[in-house]
């Protein structure tokens, strides 16, 4: 197979630091005009600075093995890597006239076709940029998003894991688990851990049942949730809430349309374990998505400026307790913190409920991050809609929540359930199904 040359956007090279060595056995061009985005980004405290910063020592690394304008070769992935700068002067390559060369997309696309001006076979723009993709398309240039870390089964179009299974029983299995609340499903049926299984009879639909398969063994879901003071309306709701309070399960999952629960039951769920003394403080977070400014330019204290983002928390608590002075009196007390993802890096959380709110706006790289701050005694749900993602340069399958879900599927340390139902009005589930 011939070798290809992919030009990375500054996009990709911020999504993942790692990115320029992940086309082995392929050329990488990286154009000059990136790597002063890049400097843009550096000085930044969030997850996105510290990228800008691992790829900036990365480059410095590898100019002591040779030249990056001549290209430097790694040998261990077989890449031939480069740093090209957009030879404006060459009269070989036509740019249309309305692609304004100051800004950095236009240049990044100037350099794909001089490469390709210049005998480069197999010139591919990898960009997160879904604008850039299209200018790229328009003027005759490949170009493609970064799907590294999407796995193959959603890249190949298979549905994102629901955490439900539906399967067959003979009436004999169904008879076996409504005695012993138990059944050894066959070994041929793919069954993931914690997953919900609903099981039909064969030959009459109208037999049913609803399990919890974890090691080999299909088992009754709890009915009754004391100390949560709530009642689940739905089996999805039900399981989610035997995930919640399950200890075996330190990573949660929970994903649906607009009002099926999700920041409810999590919120019910920590309160719980709170008051029975299993967790010791509630952390609360979420990705911040900023319409031109970030929270650095907001006046007031940090939770001041975090208020926009928190309503939605404050109203599940107004809804689950009548009022918020109890809500407001344990973040004075410190037993619920709120904390930006910004601000979560490099701190340890034990014996903590920890809720993120809005997943889908994170990258895996985040996502990462944030779990590998869990010690012991720690459960962490991960909350969000796939199909509202906010984020830049992410869509429902690259986004960090179903990344997640499709690679830790399986794991005893791990479960997810999809709220498919609106439970906030008959209203807002129309809005959500239909506008």
């Amino acid at each position: 197979m011939s070798r290809k040359t992919f030009v990375l956007d500054t996009s990709v090279l911020l999504y993942d630091s790692s990115s320029i060595f992940s086309f082995n056995g392929n050329d990488v061009v990286i154009p000059l005009i990136a790597l002063e985005e890049l400097d843009r980004f550096k000085d930044r405290k969030e997850l996105i600075g510290n990228a800008a910063r691992e790829v900036n020592r990365s480059l410095d690394a590898l100019r002591k093995k040779g030249s990056l304008q001549d290209g430097v070769h790694l040998e261990a992935q077989d890449i031939r890597l480069s740093v090209v700068r957009d030879h404006q002067d060459d009269p070989n390559v036509m740019i249309p006239e309305e692609f304004d060369l100051k800004k950095g997309d236009h240049r990044i696309l100037w350099v794909a076709a001089w490469l390709k001006a210049n005998g480069a076979e197999d010139v591919v723009i990898i960009t997160k940029d879904i604008n850039l993709r299209l200018k790229a398309d328009a003027i005759g240039i490949q170009a493609e998003d970064y799907y590294k870390d999407v796995p193959k089964t959603v890249r190949d179009g298979n549905p994102v894991y629901s955490g439900v299974s539906q399967i067959v029983l003979e009436d004999e299995d169904m008879e076996t688990y409504y005695q012993d609340g138990r059944i050894y499903p066959e070994s041929s049926w793919e069954l993931y851990n914690n997953s919900l299984v609903v099981a039909t009879a064969e030959g009459n639909p109208k037999k049913s049942l609803i399990g919890m398969y974890r090691d080999g063994v299909i088992t009754k879901i709890r009915e009754k949730f004391d100390g949560l003071g709530v009642s689940p309306r739905s089996k999805e709701q039900r399981a989610a809430l035997h995930l919640l309070t399950d200890e075996r399960v330190p990573l949660v999952a929970m994903t649906g349309l607009a009002g099926s629960g999700k920041t409810f039951l999590a919120l019910t769920a920590a309160m719980a374990g709170l008051n029975s003394k299993k967790y010791e403080r509630i952390i609360i977070t979420r990705s911040i998505e900023p319409v031109g400014r970030d929270l650095g330019f907001l006046p007031g204290t940090l939770e001041e400026k975090m208020a926009p983002w928190l309503m939605p928390i404050i109203d599940n608590f107004r809804n689950a307790y009548r009022d918020t002075s109890y809500f407001e009196m344990m973040r004075q007390r410190g037993v619920i913190e709120i904390s930006p993802i910004s601000y979560i890096r490099g701190r340890s959380f034990n014996n903590c409920f920890i809720i993120v709110d809005e997943s889908q706006n994170l990258t895996i790289h985040e996502i990462k991050t944030l779990v590998t701050r869990c010690g012991e005694g720690t459960k962490m749900v991960l909350l969000g809609d796939t199909e509202q993602v906010d984020t830049a340069y992410l869509d429902k399958f690259s986004n960090g929540l179903t990344i997640a879900i499709e690679r830790l599927k399986g794991s005893d340390l791990f479960g997810h359930i999809r709220l498919d139902r609106g439970e906030r009005s008959p209203l807002a589930t129309l809005a959500s199904q239909q506008l």
